[in-house]
């Protein structure tokens, strides 16, 4: 099996370790000073899920498509951020001798609408979604630390297309140490990430604390709760399910297992801050407003956490 990861950050670094280490050829494509140090020291995979190390000669590292020369994949999987991912899917579109009759793209991102935009360059059969709720980070270039991870990583398709060919996928994925299962229901677990990641992750980022402690203030949780409450009218108005009827079901579960086991997490659009790099926050709450917007609806909340996260991004 043959994989392109298109983006070396933390979680493309994760996901390849485990693809390197169940036996799949793994080509990564990555920024100049990642591609130099895995092609010098490897790649190093430590934390919850144990240490592996995979040396230079067991998977290559590119700087641009163009340097691929006459090789096609089984799967593409792209872990570039969302605002990255016109730029990705131009990317991939150009590079067409990449794909084999049956390649499939797999989108391991945060945030909802990546998968709209990527059907606007391929087919919509071509293109797959993963939920993922496992924190990543890269303390360097070649370096991926797993530090909490709540459930197994979800792969499907949002247009109804075949699960069979994500078995091989899921298989390598769990096998190399993070679970991973194919599933019918996606959009149900998509937005299960939204109410997860437009809760915690801008308030994390304002606040600069981890999930617990925010989970563990009356003050946030009224502010979360109201979040949850907006992202879920929202939702529901533009046709869309998950897997709670109401959002005080959903809070009832947020509370007593996904925010406990990943209390010690802080959120990517903090450590995106803390890097001085751009956040994810158009792709989660901006995402709900602009739904929101198209239904004369009104989400306070979710405006003012995306308003406070632009604030610092673009004022620091």
């Amino acid at each position: 099996m043959r994989v392109l990861v298109y983006g070396g950050g933390s979680v493309g670094l994760g996901l390849a370790s485990c693809l390197i280490k169940s036996g799949a050829e793994v080509d990564i494509i990555a920024r100049k000073q990642t591609v130099a140090a895995l092609r010098k020291g490897g790649l190093v995979r430590r934390g919850i899920f144990g240490q592996y190390y995979a040396p230079p000669d067991k998977f290559e590292a590119f700087t641009s498509l163009k340097e691929i020369l006459k090789r096609t994949y089984d799967y593409i999987i792209v872990c570039v951020k969302s605002f990255d991912s016109a730029q990705a899917a131009s990317d991939l579109a150009e590079n067409k001798a990449l794909f084999g009759k049956e390649t499939k793209i797999v989108l391991f991102q945060n945030g909802w609408g990546n998968a709209e935009i990527f059907t606007s360059f391929f087919k919509a059969e071509q293109i797959y979604n993963a939920r993922v709720i496992t924190g990543f980070h890269r303390p360097s270039n070649n370096e991926v630390e797993i530090t909490v991870h709540a459930e197994a990583i979800h792969i499907g398709s949002l247009y109804g297309s075949n699960l069979s060919c994500m078995e091989k996928l899921c298989e390598f994925i769990d096998k190399g140490g993070i679970p991973c299962e194919k599933t019918s229901n996606i959009t149900k677990d998509l937005w299960a990430k939204m109410l997860y990641n437009c809760a915690l992750n801008p308030l994390g980022a304002i606040l600069d604390v981890p999930y617990g402690a925010l989970a563990a203030n009356e003050f946030s949780r009224v502010i979360m709760n109201n979040i949850v409450e907006e992202v879920f009218e929202v939702m529901k108005r533009g046709g869309y399910e998950t897997h709670w009827q109401c959002a005080m079901d959903y809070l009832e579960v947020f509370y007593k297992k996904l925010v406990p086991d990943t209390a010690g997490h802080k959120s990517s659009t903090l450590q995106d801050i803390l890097a001085k790099k751009k956040t994810e926050i158009e792709a989660l709450n901006g995402a709900v407003i602009r739904l929101a917007g198209q239904y004369r609806m009104s989400v306070p909340h979710n405006t003012i956490v995306y308003n406070m996260v632009k604030s610092i991004e673009t004022g620091r």
